[in-house]
C-alpha cells in the first residue's frame, strides 16, 4: 500500500532531508587527498546526531555505518573503511537521517582530484538523468514515466542502467512502496498523485548494466569494474508537481571552496 503524506508530514520530511543535505555539504568539505572513508563516516554521524537526527542506515539490516561510501566501480552500499581517498577517485556518498519520525535519504557523487573526462561525463549525465526523471513527477503520470525518462537519457549516452537496485517510496520508513526503477515503460506503474513521496536515484554505469555483490554482503560493484555514479533526491508531489525536499546546494557550495573536488 502506498502511504500518501499530508502537508504537515511532507514538511517533517523536508526537515529530515535538509539534515542529509547539510551532511553531504560537510562531507564534501572534508574530501581531501589521504582522508579515510571512516573519517567521513565519523564526522557525518556526529553532525547528524548534533542536529537531532538519527543516522538511519546504521544498523539497518546490520549495516555497520552511517554513510554508504562507494568508490569508482562500487555502485552503492560501500562500507566505510580505512581506505584513503586519492586523486582520480569518484565517491558516491549516500546518507539517510530520521528526525521527528520521518526519513530523508539522498546521495551525491563527488569527483576527487584529476578525473578523466570520460568519468566526468558519466557523473554529469547521471546527475542530469535524475532531473530528467524528476520532470516526469506530475499528476497524470505514472512511475513508469519517471523510469523511462531516466533510462532513455542514460542509454542514449551509451551507459548501462542498473536493474537490480531501484528508488523507492519514503516516509516513516526508509523504504516504502512504490519502487521507482531507473528503467521501464511509459504509462506503467503506480499513479503519481498529491502526497506521494519518493526517492529517485539513478545508478548509472560507464559500461555494462550488470553488477555483483562483494563478500562483505553489502558492497555492489560493476561486473566489468568500470566506474559507476549515483545521485538521489527526495521528491514530494505538491499541487500536482514535483517538490524537491532535498538540496544539493550545500554540497555544491562546499565543492566550490574545496580545490580537490571537480565541479561537475
Amino acid at each position: 500500500m502506498i502511504y500518501l503524506k499530508t502537508a504537515e508530514e511532507i514538511e517533517l520530511m523536508r526537515h529530515a532531508a535538509q539534515i542529509v543535505s547539510k551532511t553531504l555539504g560537510l562531507v564534501a568539505s572534508e574530501i581531501k587527498e589521504g582522508v579515510s572513508l571512516k573519517h567521513l563516516d565519523k564526522i557525518a554521524e556526529e553532525f547528524i546526531r548534533d542536529n537531532g537526527g538519527v543516522p538511519v542506515f546504521k544498523g539497518y539490516n546490520g549495516f555497520p555505518a552511517s554513510l554508504c561510501l562507494s568508490m569508482n566501480e562500487e555502485v552503492v552500499h560501500g562500507i566505510p573503511s580505512d581506505k584513503s581517498i586519492k586523486s582520480g577517485d569518484i565517491i558516491s556518498v549516500d546518507c539517510g537521517v530520521k528526525k521527528q519520525g520521518f526519513v530523508g535519504d539522498h546521495a551525491y557523487t563527488f569527483c576527487a582530484g584529476e578525473i578523466k573526462k570520460e568519468v566526468q561525463d558519466l557523473v554529469r549525465v547521471t546527475k542530469e538523468s535524475l532531473y530528467v526523471g524528476i520532470e516526469q513527477v506530475k499528476n497524470g503520470n505514472r512511475i513508469g514515466d519517471v523510469s523511462y525518462a531516466i533510462q532513455q537519457y542514460a542509454e542514449k549516452h551509451g551507459y548501462g542502467v542498473v536493474r537490480e537496485l531501484v528508488g523507492h517510496g519514503l516516509g516513516k520508513s526508509l523504504h516504502e512502496k512504490p519502487e521507482v526503477p531507473n528503467y521501464g515503460k511509459r504509462g506503467s506503474g503506480a499513479k503519481i498523485q498529491n502526497g506521494l513521496t519518493i526517492a529517485i536515484e539513478p545508478m548509472i554505469n560507464m559500461g555494462t548494466k550488470d553488477i555483483k555483490q562483494l563478500n562483505d554482503g553489502w558492497t555492489i560493484i560493476t561486473k566489468d569494474k568500470k566506474p559507476s555514479a549515483h545521485f538521489e533526491h527526495d521528491v514530494a508531489v505538491v499541487n500536482g508537481k514535483a517538490d524537491i525536499l532535498s538540496s544539493f546546494s550545500y554540497a555544491e557550495e562546499a565543492m566550490r571552496k574545496n580545490d580537490f573536488l571537480v565541479k561537475i
